[in-house]
């Protein structure tokens, strides 16, 4: 005999996650089924029985207990915990939190008005028609953002903020009387002020108008408000920074190395205005090598407890848009009493290093100086000497646009330093260094700031004797005070989380590469082949973005770990005050340590140092929301023509390609295929043809032309038009 089909519409509801979350807020308070009945607003029978059902089973479960026949309170052991939201784009988002071993999923229902970064306070339970627990949010405990910014859409007598960002998965409700000077169609940045229980929409004001959608500088501001980020100095903070006495007087010379008469000179790009470092060289008479690295000395102007360093601690970090830099000091510290221009003396702080012809360090001192830059080079020129061995700088490359010649010993000193780099990256790669030498995305601008070509920016062996040099002053200060076991602002990043490299095996195999997971040391060695066996290869940019991804994050800590991609036991950093708050404080503490200080506060730097990474987290999300937005613009005038990109990404809903010749990253919808029917194949990370078979995957070439550049969104579209064969 068969069995009769189960009813649809007749499953028992689930209403353990709504009980919990009733007990939950008043946890000292007992109720019966009818009270939690009367609190869901429910009255039918069959919804009380249920309710009755999920107190039985909570109880069974020891998550509550009956303190008195029908009557049950929570039990505090019970499993809520306190974590992060992260919104997907589709009104579903995870619970992130350090003492769960995974993330758990948040349907829409469950989220109760928290948004994407929230810390909340969450119930976890598992839902009987899943073996997969969900959670729900009981308590928002600190929202991540209160300003947002969006396109206001004004009706008669309120209006709407739609922001372009697809993990806010709700509009801002704006009252008549809220408006301010905004017009329909605005950019605005507005702040959430209220979400009152039964309001689909939060409810805020409009805090600013920043222009008109599309226009260059409103997208620009919006980029930069979206991340909380300034883009210009209160009045009294560049008061304050222009009365500063910048002058160098004898009276502070004596109280410092004097080094004006050693060989000096600045290596940077071309469209550099601030210049925080220089090197210094001279052969000693043993044959030995002293180079400096001389930092500008930001912390000498740089007072505690004034309005300025506040606003240099709030801000962290210098921001480098496509178009323009927001800089972390006032003009007059970061491009001129800091800047360790040609030919002007300067007070530097500066790590001084003996070298034998081995690169070995046999000697170290750290402390203040006065310094004078005898010539700046641009990394073009330097590169020039590098390649040519010549003395002869061609016009053009030539940052005054005439050829001219280079004093010899700037030659000398310049191919010494270029040998001695090369040997200390060497040895950096040999003791488990990884090489990331991703290419940058550049623009030529017109004067109007409009993209007008697209170039990549590599590192070459110029580049290379800076960061090598750098690198050595930043680990050899860390280790200074590491080894003093006082507290210290370390740059760290741990070893890479081996789930993410195992997806990224999954990723790389497709294109005939792999990963030997034997030990750290043969992990570190493989990630350098497929780096260096990608070079120059259509699925570069693709393979270097997705290993960046697999390994952890860098931050600021005073808990030393080491750094992982460097290879180095310790590592912080010192070589750029100028545009990072926390090579200030190094600064400040390797300058009281050698005067004999105590070990400052742990606590006190940590709190320091989780602020510091959080700028500079948002500091490189506004900086990729402007190349994105660069990218966008410059597409919309080439929507004509053919373009051949890679596949980046393959999902259920379409594929991400990437252009091969400017980078620029646009999705294409599945349903828009239109040669087959298509569905997602997530084992080979594919999409097939239902009829015809065709595989279009990961690191496929095919053609496609712009379809939509949405400058708000700054997303592509593009139209799919075939494979490559």
């Amino acid at each position: 005999m068969s069995k009769k089909p189960k009813k649809l519409g007749n499953k028992p509801k689930d209403f353990t996650a709504q009980i919990f979350k009733i007990l939950s807020r008043e946890p000292s308070k007992s109720f019966n089924y009818k009270q939690i009945a009367a609190v869901l607003e429910l009255s039918d029978t069959k919804s009380r029985n249920e309710i009755i059902r999920d107190l039985k089973i909570l109880k069974a479960q020891d998550k509550i207990h009956e303190t008195e026949i029908g009557k049950y309170q929570i039990i505090s052991k019970a499993e809520y915990y306190e974590g992060v939201i992260d919104m997907t784009s589709r009104k579903t988002g995870y619970f992130v939190c350090d003492e769960l071993e995974d993330d758990v999923f948040v349907p829409f229902i469950n989220l109760n008005h928290a948004l994407d970064g929230d810390k909340v306070k969450a119930y976890i339970y598992n839902r009987r028609s899943s073996r997969k627990p969900e959670a729900e949010v009981l308590e928002i405990l600190e929202r991540k953002k209160s300003e947002f910014v969006g396109v206001i859409d004004v009706q008669k007598n309120f209006a709407f903020v739609t922001t372009a960002n697809a993990k806010m998965y709700t509009d801002i409700f704006i009252p008549k009387n809220k408006i301010g000077d905004a017009e329909h169609g605005d950019v605005v940045l507005v702040t959430l002020e209220d979400w009152p229980k039964k309001a689909d929409s939060p409810f805020g004001s409009v805090i600013k108008v920043l222009g008109k959608p599309g226009e260059h500088n409103t997208e620009i501001h919006a980029i930069l408000a979206e991340y909380g980020l300034p883009y210009d100095f209160p009045i009294e903070v560049e008061a304050y920074a222009n009365k500063i006495d910048t002058s160098i007087t004898e009276e502070e010379i004596k109280n410092r190395r004097d080094m004006r008469d050693v060989l000096t000179f600045t290596i940077d790009p071309k469209d550099a205005k601030d210049f925080d470092d220089a090197l210094s060289f001279q052969v000693l008479e043993n044959g030995n090598y002293e180079i400096g690295v001389h930092i500008a000395d930001v912390s000498h102007y740089l007072q505690e407890g004034t309005i300025l360093d506040d606003e240099a601690y709030k801000r962290a970090t210098s921001v480098y848009l496509v178009d323009r830099v927001v800089p972390m000091l006032p003009e007059v510290l970061s491009n001129f009493a800091c800047s360790l221009r040609p030919h002007e003396e300067k007070y530097t702080f500066s790590a001084v290093f003996q070298l034998n012809n081995k690169a070995e360090v046999l000697d170290a001192w750290f402390g203040r100086t006065v310094t004078y830059s005898d010539q700046r080079f641009a990394y073009e020129e330097a590169q020039s000497i590098i390649e040519t061995k010549s003395d002869v700088i061609p016009a053009e490359i030539s940052l005054t646009g005439s050829e001219y010649i280079v004093p010899k010993p700037i030659v000398d000193a310049t191919l010494k330093m270029d040998e001695l780099a090369k040997i200390l990256r060497r040895k950096r790669m040999a003791a488990g260094a990884i090489s990331f030498d991703k290419v940058e995305v550049k623009f030529n601008l017109n004067e109007e700031a409009e993209p007008i070509g697209v170039y990549f920016k590599q590192s070459k062996d110029a580049n290379h004797l800076i960061e090598e040099f750098m690198l050595l002053a930043n680990r050899k200060v860390a280790e200074f005070i590491g080894k003093q076991k006082k507290t210290f602002i370390y740059r760290i990043h741990d070893e890479p989380n081996e789930d993410k490299l195992i997806n990224l095996q999954t990723v790389i195999a497709k294109f005939g590469y792999s990963i030997n997971f034997k030990s750290k040391k043969d992990i570190s060695n493989s990630l350098n082949n497929l780096l260096n066996e990608v070079q120059g290869k259509k699925e570069q940019n693709l393979v270097d973005t997705l290993t960046i991804r697999s390994m952890s994050k860098a931050a600021y800590s005073t808990e030393n770990i080491g750094h992982y991609g460097l290879a180095f036991d310790y590592y912080s950093h010192f070589t750029s005050p100028i545009r990072r708050y926390p090579d200030v404080m190094a600064h400040r503490l390797l300058q009281y340590y050698i005067d004999g200080g105590k070990s400052v506060s742990e606590e006190e730097y940590e709190e320091k140092c989780v602020h510091s990474s959080q700028m500079e987290a948002l500091a490189a999300q506004a900086e990729r929301d402007s190349v994105k937005y660069m990218q966008v613009k410059y597409m919309q005038d080439h929507k004509d023509q053919e373009f051949l990109g890679v596949v980046s990404g393959v999902t259920e809903w379409g594929i991400y390609v990437e252009i091969i010749e400017n980078k620029c990253e646009g999705m294409v919808r599945i349903r828009e295929i239109r040669d087959d029917y298509y569905t997602f194949d997530d084992k080979q990370y594919a999409l097939v043809g239902e009829v015809s078979k065709n595989i279009i995957q990961l690191g496929d070439e095919v053609y496609v032309k712009v379809k939509n550049a949405d400058l708000v969104k700054k997303q592509l579209d593009f139209h799919y038009l075939r494979k490559r064969e």
